[in-house]
């Protein structure tokens, strides 16, 4: 007797979770950033930082989670803003930041910086850690795909890497 290996069809694809990833190609910016801890600042310093996005939820009709480009697409988004610019925690509150017309002011202490507009991304974040970085790629992502309303994703999580084997993550759900 001829044994046939099939596909479950949809009806089996309604219990199962399914996870899309994407990553390395051309998720990836260089930046500089400072970060607080225990009341202090770090050295300004950068990383060339790598981006990790994954989706999950249900099959769609057409069998898919979601499109991968469609997701890739919306990462790179975030990374060419990020990419080359100095990643300013505006909502911190132990730095001392002042916005002028062609400049930013940050000073904690004796420690200040005077740094050009045009060199700067200002996050609605309170530290520019890994981890709030993806927490800040999960908002953008989310907003950028118009997530609102699908029906079929249940989570997003996001890797932010600042060094190979060094990354810090977030996850949402919907």
């Amino acid at each position: 007797m001829e044994r046939l290996c099939r596909f479950p069809s949809a009806r089996y694809a309604g219990g199962m979770e399914y996870r899309v990833r994407v990553e390395k190609v051309r998720l990836k910016f260089s930046a500089a950033h400072m970060a607080t801890f225990g009341g202090e600042m770090e050295p300004l310093h950068g990383h060339n930082y790598a981006v990790t996005i994954e989706v999950t939820g249900t099959l769609t009709d057409d069998a898919w989670v979601i499109d991968f480009g469609m997701l890739k697409r919306a990462g790179r988004t975030v990374c060419d803003e990020l990419d080359h610019k100095f990643l300013l925690q505006r909502e911190s509150p132990l730095l001392e930041i002042d916005e002028g017309v062609s400049n930013w002011k940050v000073r904690l202490g004796e420690r200040g910086f005077v740094l050009p507009k045009r060199d700067v991304a200002p996050l609605p974040l309170d530290n520019t850690t890994a981890e709030r970085l993806a927490e800040y790629f999960i908002a953008r992502v989310k907003a950028d795909l118009g997530f609102d309303g699908v029906s079929n994703l249940t989570s997003i999580s996001v890797g932010v890497e600042e060094a190979p084997g060094q990354a810090g993550w977030a996850t949402d759900s919907f």
